[in-house]
């Protein structure tokens, strides 16, 4: 099944592909690592939205904060893919395309410690000390 990409404002979202993103976000943030978080906080109407579906079904997502929101940097969080659409190379394709979309600039990541060395193959060093978010180890990342 092919990969249809998409690249939203906030505003720009439909219902339905608001919902998709909620339902992935939960699916795995809250359910299959078991964290209770805050999910609706304040991030999603100023940033951009890019996500790849195929055949209805939301496959992969990551936003797109603006600098001086979230960090002095531009941002890309809520990095995901859909449980069936691993280990076939999406999750780099996905952040390959968020940095694409957001150009040659500074960006800083808030990672989960255990993908350390995933996002350091896109250029991303430590730039923290490791911290806790929602009981799960963190470190912040950035590539210049």
């Amino acid at each position: 099944m092919e990969l249809r990409w998409h690249d939203r404002a906030f505003t720009e979202l439909t219902v339905g592909e608001l919902y998709a993103i909620v339902q992935l976000r939960e699916a795995v943030f809250v359910v299959e690592q078991n964290c209770v978080y805050r999910d609706a906080d304040g991030l999603d109407p100023p940033s951009r939205h890019l996500f790849a579906e195929a055949g209805g079904d939301l496959r992969a997502y990551l936003r797109i904060v603006p600098p001086g929101v979230k960090y002095a940097e531009i941002s890309l969080g809520r990095i995901v893919t859909s449980q069936a659409a691993r280990r076939g190379g999406l999750g780099k394709e996905l952040v390959r395309r968020g940095l694409a979309a957001v150009g040659a600039v500074p960006v800083r990541i808030g990672a989960q410690l255990y993908l350390e060395r995933f996002y350091q193959g896109f250029g991303f060093v430590r730039a923290s000390d490791v911290y806790d978010e929602d009981g799960i180890p963190h470190i912040e990342m950035l590539r210049s």
